[in-house]
Parts: C-alpha cells; structure tokens; sequence
C-alpha cells in the first residue's frame, strides 16, 4: 500500500493522523585526496613563501635577542662591550707592543672600525650554523619554510650590530674624525656582509645537520677566519708579499672588511676589492641556499 492511500483512507475514517515525511539527506561529495610530496633536486629560495611567514621570522629573530640577553645583568649592552673589549686587546699587543700601521687613522678607531661588522658577520655565522639543530623540536612538529631559521639568526644579530653602531660615531668624535659622505655607502657594504653570513650559515646549517663535527668545526673556522681577515692590521700593498696578497684576495671578508671600514671613516674606497668579494658572497649565499633546499626533506627524520 502507498503512502497516499494509507493517508486518504485515515482521512474518510475521520481519524486524526500526523505523518512525518524525512527530509532528503544532501548527498555528501567525496572526499578529495590531496597528496604532499616534498620536492626534490635543487630550487631556489622561495621568497613569496617567505614572505607569507615574515611574522614567524620576526618571531623567531625577536626569540633569539631575548634568550641571548635573558638573566643577565648588562643585559644588550654585550653588545657593545663585546668589540670594544677586543678593541682595547688589539690596541695593547698590535698597535702598542707590534706597532703595527693604521694609517693617517688612529690605531684604536681603526680596529673598533673593523671588528664591528666582522663580530656580526661571526656572530651571525656561528648562530646560523647551529640554528636547525637548535630548534630540533620546533622543525619536527610542524611545517613551515625551512630558510627561516638560519636567516632569524642572522636577523638577531643584526640587532647587536645596530647597538654597537652608534659606539663608532662616538669613538670618531673622541678622536676628530667628521664623517664623509661615503658613510652613506656603508649600509650597502653591510648588506653584502649579512649575505655572506646567511649564504655560508645556511651550508653549515645544513651540513651540521648530518655530520655533527660541524658544532665543533665552526668556532675554530670562526677564529681563524678572523685572522685571516684584515681586521685589525692593513692588509699589504699590492706587489708586496705576493702570496699573502694573493691568499688575503681569495677571503671574500677582505674586500668588505676594507669598504666598510673605508666607508665609515672617510678614506679611500677599494672599489675593486669590494666588487670582486660582493660577487663571491652572492655565489655563496646561493650555493648555501641551494644545498640547504636540497638536504631539508631530511632534517625532521636525521635531526
């Protein structure tokens, strides 16, 4: 019997009746599978990623100055006693007890000029090297652009740089020395040294992930890049001691070391220098990111 005739027959017999139809159940669509694969080869940075995430990279360089100065007494001022200590070293066994030049300028503005942007590029490069291995809970548990931790880093101790900044115009004060246009110049040469820093942490970085001898291998590589560098002494005329000039030309620091120091106080700029060590520190900044991208999809299961 129908539905429409059991109805009409309750309805001739005077009987009273409540019939609830069910509503139709929507049809529920198939559920759509989406599959992740993590790339493979070689890719370059992806900075419109990286642009989504700038507030996890903010974070994470806004975390590391916290952490750095937490507890403590001097609290950011480390920042500045830090090259100025090594200042006041270099002053009394190079310039003092050595004799070693400087120049027409002033033995202690002179090194405090070279140690500032080298202490950010080792710091930077210390603490990018360490970074993924570091934050080995925070790449296991969830997904975002991987680049992010070594480059916060880098972030973080660009802080200290900028504190430290301000000590210059201080000691350039004490000693005369009026500042010149090409300070404006400055920022440049610093960009290419916190490119430097990030390009040769990320390889670290990486590598560090997967052989372990790299933690010990980076304060040792630090240290000895720095005197390798012409931080603290002049770096020797060309033609003279050939094969300390030729081995000074291959650090890639020598030449932005010098710019900047140059730009600050108002000598003359090795444009040459700073061409060729700005080009190397390009290429290195995109091998790191390179090897960094390829060797990712394993940090959360070797890490």
């Amino acid at each position: 019997m129908s539905i429409e005739m059991l109805i009409e027959g309750r309805a001739s017999s005077g009987v009273q009746t409540s019939l609830r139809v069910p509503a139709k159940v929507p049809e529920t669509p198939e559920p759509h599978a989406t599959v992740v694969r993590p790339p493979s080869g070689w890719h370059l940075v992806n900075i419109r990623e990286l642009y989504r995430y700038r507030e996890l990279l903010f974070f994470l360089a806004w975390r590391d100055v916290k952490i750095r100065y937490k507890q403590t007494v001097l609290g950011v001022a480390w920042a500045v006693l830090q090259p100025v200590m090594m200042m006041a070293v270099f002053t009394v066994f190079f310039g003092r007890l050595a004799g070693l030049p400087s120049g027409d300028i002033p033995y202690p503005l002179f090194a405090f000029a070279g140690l500032l942007p080298w202490t950010f590029f080792a710091t930077a490069l210390s603490s990018a090297g360490n970074s993924v291995v570091t934050n080995e809970r925070l790449i296991t548990k969830t997904y975002f652009p991987r680049l992010a931790v070594p480059f916060a880093a880098v972030g973080a101790a660009t802080v200290d740089f900028v504190v430290a900044f301000g000590l210059l115009f201080v000691l350039m004060l004490c000693y005369g020395v009026a500042p010149t246009w090409s300070l404006l110049f400055a920022p440049v040469v610093f960009l290419f040294i916190a490119i430097g820093a990030a390009g040769f942490g990320t390889l670290l970085a990486a590598l560090n992930v997967k052989y372990r001898d790299f933690r010990y291998v980076i304060p040792f590589l630090v240290q000895f890049w720095m005197f390798a560098t012409p931080t603290v002494y002049m770096q020797p005329p060309a033609g003279d001691a050939d094969v300390l000039q030729t081995a000074l030309s291959l650090n890639p620091m020598t030449g932005l070391i010098a710019t900047f120091r140059a730009a600050c106080l108002g000598t003359e700029l090795p444009w040459s220098q700073f061409v060729l060590s700005a080009a190397c520190v390009v290429v290195l900044f995109a091998t790191g990111c390179l090897y960094f991208r390829k060797a990712e999809d394993e940090f959360a299961d070797i890490i």
